[in-house]
């Protein structure tokens, strides 16, 4: 009886999870400073984002590892959550660095955030909430963003 109930649950939670309707999507985002974004599903909920972010004193690159589900049985809207990694590079006189030489970047990163598939057209819209701890530079911090990303 246990092994039906248990066998049971994850039909139910197999039947439930709904994918995005696209594989691949590219686009911006918009943060305290802009970057570029791209996404892939290597799964029917899990995807890979990869994040250049470019700022007025240096850049960083961030990869991350997420699981997506539907959202508030909003019809293409969706939650997702994960977590990765992020390497950097701060310039020289960023005015948090104690000296003028610039700063290595290297840390991990969490997100959580909901997103919308237009359905008319190709884009899908999402806003997130991403802390990052730096273990060398300064980016520690609960950063937030949004993103447009075009869709194929």
């Amino acid at each position: 009886m246990k092994r039906l109930g248990i066998l049971l649950l994850f039909l139910t939670v197999g039947l439930s999870a709904q994918s995005q309707d696209y594989k691949t999507a590219v686009g911006v985002r918009g943060t305290y400073d802009f970057g570029f974004t791209g996404k892939y599903f290597i799964e029917e909920t899990t995807a890979l984002e990869g994040i250049l972010h470019l700022g007025q004193w240096g850049f960083s690159i961030t990869g991350l590892y997420e699981m997506h589900a539907p959202a508030f049985d909003v019809d293409r809207l969706y939650w997702y959550y994960g977590g990765g990694a992020h390497i950097g590079q701060i310039g020289d006189n960023h005015p948090n660095l104690e000296n003028d030489h610039g700063a290595l970047l290297l840390g991990v990163d969490g997100i959580i955030g909901l997103e919308y598939d237009i359905e008319e057209i190709p884009i899908t819209i999402s806003a997130d909430w991403k802390p990052t701890i730096s273990f060398t530079g300064y980016r520690t911090g609960l950063w937030g963003g949004l993103s447009f990303r075009y869709t194929f």
